[in-house]
């Protein structure tokens, strides 16, 4: 029960921090630019990945690991959370590469990022998230499922759904490893060439007031970079005979819940005009 309630709490935090910062930009017309557009289809992202994991693993930690999931459930289930996964890690790129315009070149950032653009990367990361999402989840769930029905997770994760498999997954893992590098290392590398260039340029203001607020709009991306990176690549990157059920367990806490929770009180925290709109709110209240 302790462990049910901590776990609510979270998601509950989760739920509640995300929706103030969606509903604040969306309400707060100063706040009406490409990077808090972003961070708002960030904030939304995060609630329904969130919620397609957290009703599960609270309701089998009141049955103590006995709730049962349908095999369509189950397959729903992984479709979502890999398709709002990738389509989150795409997003983060896509906001990387916002503050590399708005950096690198600002006299030009607001013909560069045009609102039509910002809905077409935001459509595009769904749209990325999707298609891959859709045939990974379909080639795990033609494999035959017998004798063992257990999964030692508290959802329907890839590599604890297919130890299930009565048949070879060598071709399921490698296909799973192949789409992980894609959603992760791809993203990742396009991130860390903007940081070059944003650094180089940050490096070059004569100002120190102006390299302190340069720094403090990237800052609360990179730790959250770290953060979504870090977790994910260490389960789905990792060599398959090293995965530890137990381990793979732990971490993905870490991604499904208290990350969600971090990214809206890293963003909030460390950027000042959000945390002036977040006053100016409670102070309506």
């Amino acid at each position: 029960m302790v462990i049910f309630v901590v776990f609510l709490v979270m998601y509950l935090t989760s739920l509640s921090g995300n929706a103030t910062i969606a509903v604040v930009v969306h309400t707060n017309h100063s706040l009406h630019t490409p990077m808090y557009f972003f961070l708002a289809n960030l904030a939304v992202l995060e609630i329904f990945y969130t919620s397609a994991i957290a009703p599960l693993a609270l309701a089998n930690l009141l049955s103590m690991g006995k709730t049962p999931v349908s095999i369509t459930g189950c397959g729903t289930q992984m479709f979502f959370f890999v398709f709002l996964g990738g389509a989150d890690c795409v997003l983060l790129a896509v906001m990387a590469y916002d503050r590399f315009v708005a950096i690198c070149y600002p006299l030009r950032y607001t013909l560069i990022m045009s609102w039509s653009l910002c809905v077409e990367m935001v459509v595009g990361s769904l749209v990325l998230g999707f298609l891959l999402s859709l045939p990974l989840t379909i080639l795990i769930f033609n494999l035959p499922f017998c004798h063992n029905n257990e999964i030692y997770h508290f959802y329907c994760d890839m590599p604890a759904v297919m130890r299930l498999a009565c048949a070879d997954t060598h071709v399921h893992r490698t296909a799973l490893y192949i789409i992980s590098f894609i959603v992760l290392s791809i993203p990742l590398s396009l991130i860390s060439v903007s940081y070059v260039f944003i650094i180089t340029t940050i490096l070059q203001i004569r100002s120190s007031e102006g390299r302190h607020r340069a720094f403090s709009t990237c800052s609360s991306h990179i730790i959250v970079v770290l953060l979504q990176y870090g977790c994910t690549s260490f389960i789905y990157l990792s060599p398959s005979s090293s995965y530890s059920p137990e381990m793979g367990r732990m971490v993905s806490v870490v991604y499904t819940f208290i990350t969600p929770i971090l990214n809206p009180l890293i963003y909030s925290m460390r950027n000042k005009e959000l945390k002036d709109a977040l006053k100016k709110a409670l102070r309506k209240f």
